[in-house]
């Protein structure tokens, strides 16, 4: 670990919050000078003080003791690109359109890969006027069911949540082509090119 890294990134990431030394100190009950020679490089937090120093900073402790952020690269928001995360937890669905690191429910989230829809997991379309009418045969049980439905433009996604037991039946604006993505919460994502 390089305390000069690590001081630096401290330093830089207080100024953003706006915030003196004394008081990011008097929010973790602990001296400014303490803070002082941290950003001076002369000594870094103890690992005691770092899940309250992230928490304050707004960033990773794993980013705090590497010294650097890493800023990714700009790609524009592509929604045919888009990545989808799902917390094997609590659940929760979890998007990007480029490279990021996720955790939810204390766990780092790898992104879903999405698999050809064959069989059970292709869902029907139907054109209804300017809509996708949306269905499937999949069992929606408690323990296996598909959990969302989206369909990705290059410019736009919709993205429906659905519940075990509820029949998929869902309209999407027709915006041409694009990627509809399935979720079952026992086999993965799938898509298919519409």
């Amino acid at each position: 670990m390089d305390c000069t890294k690590v001081g630096n990134l401290i330093y830089h990431l207080r100024k953003e919050k706006s915030m003196t030394q004394k008081q990011l100190a008097d929010l973790m009950n602990i001296s400014d000078k303490t803070i002082s020679k941290w950003e001076r490089g002369l000594g870094c937090p103890d690992v005691s003080l770092l899940a309250e120093l992230s928490s304050l900073l707004g960033v990773d402790i794993e980013k705090i003791l590497s010294g650097e952020l890493d800023p990714n690269d700009y790609v524009g928001g592509n929604m045919k690109n888009i990545k989808f995360y799902v917390c094997p937890e609590c659940k929760n669905i979890i998007t990007s359109t480029g490279t990021v690191s996720i955790s939810c429910c204390g766990r780092k989230l790898k992104e879903q890969e999405p698999v050809k829809a064959k069989d059970n997991h292709e869902l029907k379309l139907e054109t209804i006027e300017y809509e996708w009418f949306i269905t499937s045969d999949h069992n929606m049980t408690k323990d296996h069911y598909i959990s969302f439905v989206a369909l990705a433009t290059s410019d736009k996604l919709l993205m429906a949540k659905q519940y075990p037991e509820w029949p998929i039946q869902l309209r999407f604006q027709k915006f041409g082509h694009g990627k509809l993505f399935s979720y079952c919460t026992n086999h993965g994502l799938f898509y298919q090119i519409i």
